[in-house]
């Protein structure tokens, strides 16, 4: 009988460009027989499946975790359980899973809550998260600035839970990161059009993927159908837009 219990990996693989892992990132994906991530939608690959795809070998199994898009507690609750079961199988046997997340691991992740589902199985269960580089400053490349400069304050909002404390911190911070801000753009952008904003406002959509993207000055564009992948940047100081 095994008694070892296989170690679970959080693995960070960025937005969308393969190129942008880390080389820890990419030696655990390789070293790992088992590769989670997150499912796709109408039978499509998801996002960090589609990144990592060429860095997988033949004998590695690949399992597909899928993770509901409501904000129901219990639905969440009972898929977390799921999942963490799901990933225990292979664990209790002495096998490494390695789950691949989009984005940073720590940043708004799905793996967060399959790892606290797994810990409530074995509370000693091995767990390590490997940074990576996320769409804040991925965005921030894409449209050649720098995010932040010198003494600026930096706040990240996840729109959809949060737009209503943009105009709050509008009041004191000089740049704001919206993130996935699709759903709710209409009513951001009527805020930055109160303050005299929007010349100084950016989307990124689907950064460093194929279909990456990128609006400036949003003046004109107070209808945009955005992407869920859709991040906008607000700089509340311009004069330090410009890349240094």
């Amino acid at each position: 009988m095994n008694s070892r219990i296989g170690t679970l990996y959080g693995v960070s693989v960025g937005t969308g460009d393969p190129e942008l892992i880390t080389i820890k990132a990419l030696k655990v994906i390789k070293n790992s027989p088992i590769i989670a991530f997150p499912a796709g939608i109408n039978q499509k690959l998801g996002k960090a499946e589609t990144i990592i795809q060429n860095y997988l070998q033949p004998h590695q199994k690949k399992l597909s975790l899928t993770f509901p898009y409501t904000l129901s507690q219990e639905i969440l609750e009972r898929a977390w359980r799921k999942v963490a079961l799901q990933v225990w199988e292979f664990l209790a046997k002495g096998l490494d899973v390695a789950f691949a997340c989009e984005g940073d691991i720590s940043f708004y992740s799905t793996f967060t809550y399959l790892a606290e589902y797994i810990k409530k199985i074995d509370s000693n269960l091995r767990i390590e998260r490997i940074a990576g580089v996320s769409s804040p400053m991925v965005a921030a490349s894409v449209l050649d600035i720098p995010l932040t400069v010198q003494d600026e304050k930096l706040v990240v909002l996840p729109a959809f839970y949060s737009v209503e404390e943009l105009e709050k911190v509008l009041d004191w911070a000089e740049v704001i990161v919206l993130m996935k801000v699709a759903s709710v753009y209409e009513k951001a952008w009527q805020i930055l059009a109160q303050k005299g904003l929007l010349s100084s406002s950016y989307i990124v959509e689907k950064a460093t993927q194929p279909e990456e993207k990128v609006y400036r000055n949003l003046t004109l564009l107070p209808h945009l159908k955005l992407n869920y992948f859709s991040i906008l940047i607000i700089k509340n100081n311009p004069h330090n837009t410009q890349a240094i």
